[in-house]
């Protein structure tokens, strides 16, 4: 059980640092509504889990670490393409923060679709990688000994904090005009964008 509550605080702490992945949360969260905005974070909850279990086995690591640049390639145009989603959106007619319960949210397959790119892009990231086996050896005996919960803590822990980052959106949310909405799509899709462009030419050049 201790392996359990220091793996679901590492999984937090790994995932609270908000980057490309945490605006792409919020901004979700605020377009697409709470659904949205969940399957992103569980995505990434996902991708951390599945790391930490091949770290924790002993599996993947100098293998993965072997393919970090094409790996950092795909994941920096991936963001370029997410990115580009809120720039159009700035170009579009403004349109009223979703106010749960009011219908019109994301459809099944656009969360299922979140969910999967977000889970691509957190493995597409070889820094991932280092944490974890960062995290494995703070844990040591205890992260070979209970690898199930190790894995089952990592994503509580992730999981817990995408929770809270949604509600945050959501909160604030109710606050926000179309206008501020628009600039929030210019902002996220500008950051999205030059850091995806910024991963590709550091693993190019």
């Amino acid at each position: 059980m201790s392996a359990f509550l220091n793996a679901t605080v590492m999984g937090f702490a790994i995932a609270a640092p908000v980057g490309p992945i945490g605006l792409l949360c919020i901004r979700r969260s605020l377009a697409d509504g709470r659904a949205a905005g969940l399957a992103t974070g569980l995505g990434a909850a996902a991708a951390d889990a599945s790391y930490g279990l091949a770290v924790a086995l002993g599996f993947a690591a100098t293998g993965l670490l072997a393919y970090a640049q094409p790996m950092q390639v795909l994941g920096g145009l991936l963001l370029i393409w997410l990115g580009s989603g809120p720039l159009r959106a700035f170009f579009a007619p403004p349109r009223t923060p979703r106010i749960e319960g009011a219908g019109g949210g994301a459809t099944g397959i656009a969360t299922l679709r979140a969910f999967t790119g977000t889970y691509l892009l957190t493995l597409s990231n070889p820094a991932t990688i280092l944490a974890f086996l960062g995290m494995v050896a703070a844990l040591g005996a205890e992260a070979a000994a209970g690898p199930v919960w190790l894995v089952a803590g990592l994503f509580c822990g992730s999981a817990l904090w995408w929770l809270i980052l949604v509600h945050l959106a959501l909160f604030a949310g109710r606050w926000l005009t179309p206008q501020a909405l628009r600039w929030i799509d210019l902002g996220s899709g500008l950051v999205l964008v030059g850091w995806g462009a910024g991963l590709v030419l550091k693993a190019l050049f």
